[in-house]
């Protein structure tokens, strides 16, 4: 099953508050990021942030705020862009 044929609002978010996480690939802006355009990379792969919110898109998938503090910007994420960073 492709990633966008998932209703991932049938179960629990994957991502709780606050945990640290890092993006697995660019993040390019799809048009509702403010002050920048559509197509303009908003995160390189590999960048660290933390979860400070969860909401929905399309009744279907979750969205993750999460606030990325190097680059001062909080950008909604997919569960497919982020991973969880294991802290030692």
């Amino acid at each position: 099953m492709k990633v966008d044929e998932i209703v991932e609002l049938d179960g629990l978010p994957a991502f709780e508050l606050e945990p640290k996480v890092r993006v697995c690939k660019i993040v390019r802006n799809d048009g509702t990021f403010p002050g920048k355009n559509r197509g303009d990379i908003l995160l390189e792969g590999g960048e660290v942030g933390y979860i400070c919110g969860i909401g929905t898109f399309l009744q279907k998938f979750y969205i993750y705020s999460v606030h990325f503090i190097k680059k001062g910007m909080i950008i909604g994420c997919r569960q497919n862009e982020i991973e969880l960073v294991e802290e030692n």
